[in-house]
């Protein structure tokens, strides 16, 4: 009985260490290995790099940032992405152990899948850590709107597509140099037809959308996924699948949605609604911005300031100066502001040359659309007309360093400039009233 007592208690039986899926142990050695993690930094500094050397150029505008980003995830980014999964896709070969891999329980596609996918996550990773950055440093320059989640999205998986692809290329081309010249041909195939005009063009991922006020119409992001899928998954089961004419199920997918894509051409996108809203001061006459210009508003109106004081007063001058799309008529009774160009008319949500702003203003004014032989005709009544028109606009906004015939508009600004108040008023008014005429006889001589 003593004996009994005197025993000691006997520990608990520890518990067995819970145990890890092989396929996610598996996967996750792979995204700690090899070329797969450094995938991240390459391809977020691959896109990072040109977009800091070009940011006045993008930053104040979703649709200015967006063109140059996916420029540089699909061009640049694109092919050192199909390089990284080419080396990865080498590296059995490399090591003498492609027979051994052959040997384990494991079928090739989820061999294949378990090794290419950790080279396309990381390229994710890289891409979205730009994106984001990028993003952010634009934002406090914008006005309404926001970026497009689906081009960040179709651009994304567009990597994704790409290492999947690369593999593919590496465990069937033996070859050390395999990688790097895998790349310079996929920066080629995706490059060249962005200089055609065909709308075949728009099939390439990599080509250069247009996107400053327009977004992608609804059926954008499924279809361009569609298509840059399909034919990868095609290759991926046409390389590893034993049943192999399954390849030809997602290359049916992509025959379907190719004719959408070419149809639509650059209809694939529609204007932005935010940036047909317009924003508008209160003063009359009112100047008047797109929504996706809101910064600017004030700023263009005071630019605008000395333009409206000389017409203060004038039969027909305009009663508002608003955006309108480029290509497009501006309403009755307003006057077109200039559209802006990121990096020279605006930098980073500010006019750096109020003057040159107010001046192509007044040009605009004062332009005609008028036929191509009026334009160049060589009579006096006609070039009377034109250089009528350029002093008019000199004189509304007067710029250093433009151009004037010193015979023709050098004499008739000095003659507008020397009139009376009420004279220049009159004449103004008469003036306004044949803008949309191309009759140089009808145009108030100086």
């Amino acid at each position: 009985m003593t004996d009994t007592l005197d025993q000691a208690p006997t520990a608990p039986a520890a518990a067995p260490a819970p145990v890890r899926h092989p396929a996610r142990a598996a996967f996750g050695a792979e995204l700690r290995r090899g070329i797969a993690p450094w995938t991240a930094p390459a391809v977020a500094l691959t896109i990072a790099v040109p977009m800091i050397s070009k940011a006045p150029q993008w930053q104040g505008g979703w649709g200015d940032t967006q063109e140059l980003l996916h420029s540089c995830a699909t061009l640049l980014a694109g092919p050192l992405v199909a390089a990284a999964g080419c080396w990865q896709g080498g590296r059995e070969h490399r090591r003498g152990t492609a027979a051994l891999w052959l040997s384990v329980p494991r079928g090739r596609p989820a061999q294949s899948v378990m090794a290419a996918l950790p080279v396309a996550v990381w390229a994710v990773v890289g891409h979205l850590l730009a994106v984001v950055g990028v993003l952010a440093a634009t934002w406090p320059y914008t006005g309404a709107g926001g970026p497009s989640v689906g081009m960040v999205a179709v651009d994304a998986w567009f990597l994704v597509c790409a290492a999947f692809t690369g593999f593919v290329v590496g465990r069937l081309w033996r070859w050390r140099l395999a990688a790097p010249v895998l790349a310079a041909a996929t920066y080629l195939a995706l490059g060249a037809p962005t200089y055609t005009s065909s709308d075949l063009r728009f099939l390439n991922p990599a080509e250069q959308y247009y996107l400053a006020g327009r977004v992608p119409v609804a059926w954008f992001v499924p279809v361009m996924v569609v298509w840059a899928g399909a034919p990868v998954l095609a290759l991926v089961i046409g390389y590893a699948a034993r049943r192999r004419l399954l390849a030809l199920v997602p290359l049916a997918a992509a025959a379907l949605v190719a004719p959408l894509i070419v149809s639509g051409g650059d209809d694939l996108f529609r204007p932005d609604p935010v940036a047909e809203r317009l924003i508008c001061t209160e003063a009359v006459p009112r100047v008047c911005v797109s929504g996706l210009d809101g910064p600017l508003l004030s700023q263009a109106s005071d630019a605008l300031a000395g333009l409206r004081s000389r017409l203060d007063g004038v039969a027909g001058a305009p009663q508002r100066y608003v955006h309108v799309p480029e290509g497009g008529p501006a309403p009755a009774g307003a006057a077109p502001l200039p559209n802006h160009t990121r990096g020279w008319t605006v930098v980073r949500g500010r006019l750096p040359d109020p003057a040159d702003y107010a001046h192509q203003t007044a040009l605009r004014l004062a332009e005609r659309d008028c036929p191509l032989a009026v334009i160049m005709a060589e009579d006096p009544a006609a070039r009377r007309m034109w250089e009528t028109d350029e002093a008019v606009a000199q004189w509304l906004a007067p710029l250093d360093g433009a151009w004037l015939d010193p015979d023709l508009g050098g004499t008739y600004l000095a003659r507008l400039t020397a009139m009376g108040g009420a004279e220049r008023r009159a004449w103004l008014g008469r003036y306004l009233a044949t803008r949309t005429s191309c009759d140089p006889k009808a145009v108030p001589a100086l």
